[in-house]
């Protein structure tokens, strides 16, 4: 019984000498803007300190600290929208889809606005500051199911725009007439596709739970899936965002109270950081922000 016990505190005691604590090392914290059902920003600690009274499909906090966000249709918005407000809620910027929804808005070079339509005409706008269309392109996707069209579009640094279409089971990148430049097939709906630095594509795979990076040929290069990681966070792997330091964050959609919202992994499929919390709702999109609540960097990889 004394060995035993001896053991026991040894390890205790070793335990303690290599956890991040006893090294020195913070814990990771992440302040982040959360989409959804319910639209927050939370800071380090899990504190939300901004709510918005309406269902988002993805949104951005700029860096003058004002908020842009895709609606999802309701009363006032039947057709979904994408708007601009401040901290304390008043719309600064406004555009009123004219179809079944608005599912993406992604902030642009000179106020405009990047958003998707989805509806009999799929397609992808740009918007002045003013609220008129600068920059029409059709997409080719399937129009029996609407809400299954596209989603996390976004203008790629070559003028060109990269887009998820769930239901067919590709992602392309189109050119600004509508030409499909490059696709390739995933395994399962996407929904997020980030071009990286190097030319991969990060793509997050919905209710296949998992998240693929493929090269520019399209060969899968990375991926990972509940099968890699304890406990098996991922519920439904909408949203995802590759941080600076090369660790990917993957949301659970269909999350509830109590179970994992989001979780960071390294490259070599280690959980670093999760989000927990008592909302009913899962995360549809998010914004991983530093301690100040502002944009990582420049370079926003999601």
């Amino acid at each position: 019984m004394m060995t035993r016990s001896i053991s026991t505190y040894l390890g205790l005691f070793l335990s303690l000498l290599v956890s991040p604590i006893c090294r020195g090392v913070e814990p990771i914290k992440h302040a982040f803007m959360a989409t959804g059902n319910e639209t927050f920003i939370s800071d380090e600690n899990g504190k939300a300190t901004w709510t918005y009274p309406a269902s988002s499909r993805d949104g951005w906090v700029l860096a003058d600290g004002h908020i842009l966000l895709a609606l999802s249709k309701n009363k006032a918005y039947p057709g979904g929208a994408a708007v601009v407000v401040d901290r304390a809620g008043k719309t600064l910027f406004e555009f009123k889809g004219t179809q079944a929804e608005v599912n993406t808005v992604q902030p642009l070079d000179g106020g405009r606005v990047l958003l998707t339509e989805a509806g009999n005409h799929p397609r992808l706008l740009e918007v002045g500051t003013d609220g008129k269309v600068v920059v029409e392109v059709p997409l080719q996707a399937q129009t029996k199911d609407h809400h299954l069209q596209t989603r996390m579009a976004r203008k790629l640094p070559n003028g060109n725009y990269l887009v998820p279409q769930l239901l067919d089971r590709v992602v392309r990148e189109y050119d600004a007439k509508g030409k499909v430049l490059w696709e390739v097939k995933t395994p399962h709906m996407p929904f997020t596709a980030i071009r990286l630095d190097n030319g991969n594509t990060l793509i997050g795979c919905t209710l296949g739970n998992l998240v693929i990076e493929v090269d520019a040929k399209g060969t899968e290069v990375w991926r990972v899936t509940n099968d890699d990681l304890p406990n098996k966070p991922i519920n439904d792997a909408c949203g995802i965002q590759r941080l600076p330091n090369g660790n990917t964050v993957i949301t659970s959609h269909h999350a509830t109270s109590g179970q994992t919202k989001l979780t960071e992994v390294t490259r070599d499929k280690k959980i670093v950081w999760t989000h927990t919390d008592a909302r009913k709702s899962g995360i549809h999109h998010f914004q991983i922000l530093d301690a100040a609540e502002k944009p990582l960097g420049t370079a926003q990889y999601r």
